[in-house]
């Protein structure tokens, strides 16, 4: 129970701190970055894909409870969902390089160090992957959802998304809005997936380092107090 706990409330603290980040890099670093998965890749890495999911979805929906402009809004809860999804695929294929444990040093020095060189480059390899395969997944999931929402709904015109820059400079009006919905995301999830998976990772390796840490730390015994001390 307490364990769930934990977890719950280590997944609430990921959404807002997803929601902190998107206005982060919009409103203050005035950047083009969604920056609205970073804690979704998080608890996904460290608690699985439930909490990922979770975490994901109470994103989006905090979010456009606050900023709201209409209730299709919510349906990009999808792609918050979607990524924990995609994230958790990856770490059932690739187990060892998405951990975070480290290795005993039982081999001589040079094999050793020969290993974990080896080692960061497959972790850095599969998280390229992971990066490529949400650049892709979320620019086709978010551009599907804007373009239906544009066609079946005018509450979506007025509003300004992170990829309205590109999309107005890349294409004209007579362009398929499909099309320019999902091709205009690219260039921002080609930068945003990468710097969310790989910062992701960072923090959940911190995480479990602690997690690890507190789990491993001795409890006081009775017979360490001297007697009568009590």
């Amino acid at each position: 129970m307490r364990k769930t706990l934990l977890m719950l409330f280590l997944s609430i603290a990921g959404a807002i701190l997803n929601i902190a980040s998107l206005k982060l890099f919009t409103s203050v670093f005035a950047l083009p970055l969604f920056m609205d998965t970073l804690f979704t890749i998080t608890i996904t890495l460290v608690f699985g894909l439930f909490w990922g999911v979770l975490c994901g979805s109470l994103t989006n929906i905090i979010y456009h409870s606050i900023f709201f402009w209409g209730w299709e809004g919510y349906i990009f809860m999808l792609c918050n969902a979607a990524t924990a999804l995609i994230v958790w695929f990856f770490m059932k294929i690739f187990p060892r390089e998405l951990s975070s444990y480290k290795e005993q040093r039982t081999l001589p020095f040079y094999s050793y160090r020969t290993g974990k060189l080896r080692m960061i480059m497959d972790k850095t390899n599969v998280l390229i992957i992971i990066s490529s395969a949400l650049c892709l997944a979320m620019s086709i999931m978010g551009g599907t959802i804007a373009s239906c929402i544009l066609i079946f709904s005018s509450s979506y015109i007025d509003v300004q998304s992170v990829s309205c820059g590109f999309k107005d400079t890349m294409f004209d009006k007579n362009f398929p809005v499909f099309l320019s919905e999902i091709f205009s995301r690219i260039p921002v999830n080609i930068v945003d997936r990468s710097i969310s998976v790989f910062l992701g990772y960072g923090i959940a390796y911190f995480i479990r380092s602690l997690l690890r840490l507190s789990s491993h730390r001795p409890k006081p015994s009775s017979s360490t107090f001297p007697a009568g001390s009590m």
